[in-house]
């Protein structure tokens, strides 16, 4: 594997845990004061899309170590 494959590996993980992040914040800033059941929804939904966004990020966290491993290591 060359290196512009892990560049690239690594930089779809960055973006993959940048999103994740902003997924965070996202649901972070829903809990407000307003505990209406429409914000608490909203809120709910937001957990949701944080969760895929960590699925999401620990794959390619997978993707990209296990090409690490096949270079570095041979396995």
């Amino acid at each position: 594997m060359e290196n512009s494959e892990l560049d690239k590996l690594r930089s779809n993980y960055k973006a993959a845990v940048e999103r994740w992040i902003a997924a965070i914040r996202f649901e972070e800033n829903l809990a407000t004061p307003d505990h209406s059941m429409i914000a608490v929804e909203d809120w709910e939904k937001a957990d949701f899309a944080e969760e895929e966004s960590r699925t999401l990020a620990k794959a390619a966290r997978k993707e990209y170590q296990d090409a690490l491993r096949e270079v570095l290591f041979n396995f």
